[in-house]
């Protein structure tokens, strides 16, 4: 076996063919060789530079993207909140295909959270592409070592998203028992709510008048009335 580092040269009965940084067997079948260099041309780096207003410059992100073999670069000027909030993401991620990689300058060029990050790398997972950091040499799913800190980050978020949702149950709780009210504010207080339960009692009128005249729905009449029977 032929241990590759740099761009090395395998001989064939056909031709000499250039592959980098691969671990290669120097008797591999030609038609094999051939097939991984059709794969390997097929592989497409694609670039995602952002910042967060009109008058920041993305030169510096573009041409760090280029330098690293992006062949397509998608551009925004927006702020990173969401995923879903920015077109030009959502262009790029559409754009990878399978085997594909998405390239970003900075991390928080992509994502403001990890859980943001954890959705955008599942989504990508899911097509088969792989991301990118320049600047995290970590982060590169191509690699066994990246694909593992991706495991790790995806794990991290799923304890993020479950403390999130302990801690908004547990306020909730705490709030009830302190008399606070969820939902919208009832439209009626309470001796309007007992002036339209007397109309509604006494008929002769009907029943959408007086639920216009309180300023709520006929439904709302009904059950307000059945509310004050159970």
């Amino acid at each position: 076996m032929a241990s590759v580092s740099q761009i090395h040269t395998f001989e064939t009965p056909q031709q000499q063919v250039h592959l980098p940084g691969l671990r290669l067997s120097r008797f591999m079948p030609h038609n094999a060789i051939s097939l991984l260099v059709s794969q390997l041309e097929s592989i497409m780096k694609v670039g995602y530079a952002r910042v967060s207003t009109k008058e920041q410059s993305l030169d510096a992100q573009v041409a760090a993207l280029v330098a690293a073999g992006c062949e397509e670069v998608h551009r925004e000027k927006l702020s990173g909140k969401s995923a879903d909030t920015r077109p030009q993401l959502r262009a790029a991620i559409k754009f990878v295909r399978k085997g594909d990689a998405l390239v970003v300058t900075k991390l928080d060029r992509l994502a403001r959270s990890i859980l943001d990050l954890n959705e955008i790398a599942q989504e990508l997972h899911s097509k088969g592409a792989n991301l990118i950091v320049l600047d995290q040499a970590g982060i590169d799913t191509t690699t066994a070592t990246g694909k593992l800190v991706f495991d790790v980050l995806g794990s991290v978020a799923e304890f993020e998203r479950k403390l999130i949702a302990e801690r908004v149950t547990a306020g909730r709780t705490r709030a009830i028992a302190k008399g606070v009210k969820f939902g919208a504010p009832a439209k009626l207080t309470e001796q309007q709510v007992a002036k339209l339960k007397r109309d509604m009692k006494k008929g002769g009128e009907p029943v959408h008048s007086i639920a216009a005249r309180h300023g709520v729905s006929r439904a709302t009449a009904y059950r307000l009335t059945r509310d004050a029977e159970a």
